[in-house]
């Protein structure tokens, strides 16, 4: 989805207050926002640019810009947990995403990862168990990205537990809850020098999964942890703010060896 020029229907869009709430709205042509704080006119935003401001019926003012990918991630429908912008950033370096990676991912949940990995370029092919979340995730992904990605983004309902179909494949993303059990599937599915990566919330899983690298031709097994802690400036109060997001996730990766 293009992501320069005036504003046009049928994308999203964001919304922001005055109090600095925010609000994920596509846009369409006839369409109204409606709140608390009145109603605005989607044909007054197509045309536009972002940055401009627009006051509604009673008066509030909001300004529109097109939603970044952690804008969206954070107010996007869920059908399952998502995976949190602080660990899709990570994981797209842990994992070297590049534009045409082949990358099995299992463990669609909405999409999150899988729009963070389309984005930068990669060949998905998805693994999900459950219906209604590879729906999910697929609405997401072509709400944000747009239809042009979908022909990178090809996935079925099955469960990688039972293995891997795809070969010669450049990466294995995995946010399942025993990833151990795809070790010997994903070594047969990866090239060599391919990349592992799992998210994991239980360091019990990541104990459980180094033990299956130690019996595999994976290497170079590493796994982190991502702690988010932003701060208050406002003129000489500076101090870090009294929340911060720490525990989400555990990021494991490792590289598949010939020996």
């Amino acid at each position: 989805m293009s992501g320069r020029g005036p504003l046009h229907a049928g994308e999203p869009v964001l919304l922001i207050d005055r109090k600095r709430r925010r609000y994920l709205v596509d846009l369409a042509e006839g369409g109204e926002f409606h709140t608390h704080s009145g109603v605005l006119s989607h044909d007054e935003l197509i045309g536009s640019e972002e940055g401009a401001l627009f006051r509604s019926t009673k008066g509030m003012v909001f300004t529109v810009l097109r939603p970044t990918i952690t804008d969206f991630v954070l107010k996007m429908p869920r059908g399952a947990q998502v995976i949190y912008p602080k660990d899709i950033g990570p994981i797209l370096i842990l994992a070297d995403i590049f534009s045409g990676a082949r990358v099995l991912e299992s463990g669609l949940g909405s999409g999150a990862l899988s729009t963070g990995m389309l984005r930068a370029g990669a060949e998905i092919s998805g693994y999900e168990i459950r219906e209604d979340f590879e729906e999910k995730a697929r609405e997401n992904v072509s709400r944000f990205l747009g239809d042009e990605v979908m022909d990178r983004y090809r996935t079925q309902v099955r469960d990688v537990y039972e293995g891997i179909d795809e070969t010669d494949l450049d990466r294995v993303v995995l946010d399942l809850p025993e990833p151990w059990q795809v070790v010997p599937h994903a070594e047969k599915a990866l090239r060599p020098g391919g990349i592992f990566v799992a998210y994991s919330p239980s360091i019990m899983q990541v104990s459980q999964l180094h033990e299956a690298f130690e019996e595999s031709h994976f290497g170079f097994a590493e796994t982190t942890e991502v702690l988010n802690r932003g701060w208050h400036v406002q003129g000489a109060a500076v101090r870090p703010d009294h929340r911060m997001v720490a525990h989400t996730g555990f990021l494991t990766h490792a590289r598949l060896l010939e020996e």
